[in-house]
């Protein structure tokens, strides 16, 4: 269905992830470091990544901040954005409104879902 980058430092939490959405025929990568994504996302060929999946619970990544950095090499509507947080961060979830995240939920939400909100992200941009 949709190549997926996923970036996350939790590997419990990633390898979860990655189950459901290969188990719903989207290829998946882990990436646990924003300069490493960069990297994929530059070296990606045609048609790219139709999802990069940011874990905005972790302030390790920034996810909000990565996001920005790498507005150059999303091309609009090419790639499409999901963000998870901590339902109880409403900063956080606030920030990456801002960064402009196409889609954003809560982490329990892309625990249920995450196969399914990527699907419809992949396919119709909405979620």
């Amino acid at each position: 269905m949709a190549r997926v980058l996923a970036l996350t430092a939790d590997l419990m939490f990633g390898s979860r992830l990655q189950s459901a959405l290969s188990s719903a025929g989207h290829a998946v990568e882990l990436v646990a470091d924003p300069v490493r994504l960069r990297e994929i996302l530059e070296d990606a060929p045609e048609p790219g990544v139709a999802v990069l999946i940011v874990d905005l619970t972790d302030p390790g990544l920034d996810g909000a901040g990565t996001l920005e950095s790498l507005a150059g090499l999303l091309e609009a509507g090419s790639t499409r954005t999901l963000g998870f947080y901590s339902h109880v961060d409403t900063l956080a979830r606030e920030r990456a409104a801002s960064a402009g995240f196409d889609l954003l939920v809560p982490r329990s939400r892309m625990a249920r879902e995450g196969a399914v909100l990527v699907g419809r992200l992949a396919v119709s941009g909405d979620a």
